[in-house]
């Protein structure tokens, strides 16, 4: 899938059009942002990932997590929190930004013990608690994973404004879905946005800033 594009300024400027269906209150945190980015008004961000300005709360929820626990931010308040979608049975995209921010994390040193990876599944009929606790396990055993129904999952896209689409392949079945992820500081309000294909070191840069402030 294509993530969010425009990204070269450090400033969030545009909604990729792959997320067609958004909650209003996302388009309107969308809209502050592109008002942020065109007014000038701000310094340039130190951060490689696109800025939200002003920042605002993320959006909470409540999902059975990987770990047997209620998978909510709250949870998480004062940790930095990196939140992605994707699925298990993914065959590129999701273990490699995994691995990735897997990666990242050791880079942290002592620092990644106040970053935690929150991963949501988009295919709760195979994700359920244990299959996404023991795939998570692979790559990192800190990474929580949440999952639910589709109604309680599809919820929480719209909040986030994420695209899962179901593809059929015969008797099998797959999802075309947006792969960027959000970086949530330790207020839990949502900071910066990062497009796939970005590097451990892109992240690990970012993850030091908000774990440092």
């Amino acid at each position: 899938m294509r993530p969010l594009q425009g990204m070269r300024s450090r400033r969030l400027s545009r909604f990729d059009g792959s997320a067609r269906i958004v909650r209003p209150a996302f388009l309107l945190l969308l809209s502050a942002v592109l008002l942020a980015g065109n007014a000038g008004a701000f310094e340039e961000p130190a951060m490689k990932a696109g800025v939200f300005s002003p920042a605002r709360l993320a959006p909470d929820f409540s999902l059975p997590a990987s770990d047997g626990s209620e998978l909510n931010l709250e949870r998480f308040r004062g940790k930095v929190v990196v939140l992605g979608f994707g699925f298990t049975s993914c065959p590129d995209v999701c273990p490699v930004t995994l691995a990735v921010l897997a990666q990242a994390r050791r880079k942290l040193g002592e620092l990644g013990d106040d970053l935690q990876v929150v991963y949501i599944t988009v295919d709760p009929e195979r994700d359920d608690a244990e299959q996404m606790r023991n795939y998570l396990a692979a790559f990192d055993p800190t990474f929580i994973g949440g999952t639910g129904t589709d109604e309680q999952l599809a919820a929480v896209r719209g909040e986030y404004g994420i695209m899962a689409k179901k593809k059929l392949y015969g008797d099998d079945y797959s999802f075309a879905h947006s792969s960027f992820t959000y970086l949530i500081d330790r207020q839990g309000k949502l900071r910066a946005l990062m497009t796939y294909g970005h590097t451990a070191e892109d992240f690990a840069h970012d993850f030091r800033i908000l774990l440092q402030e």
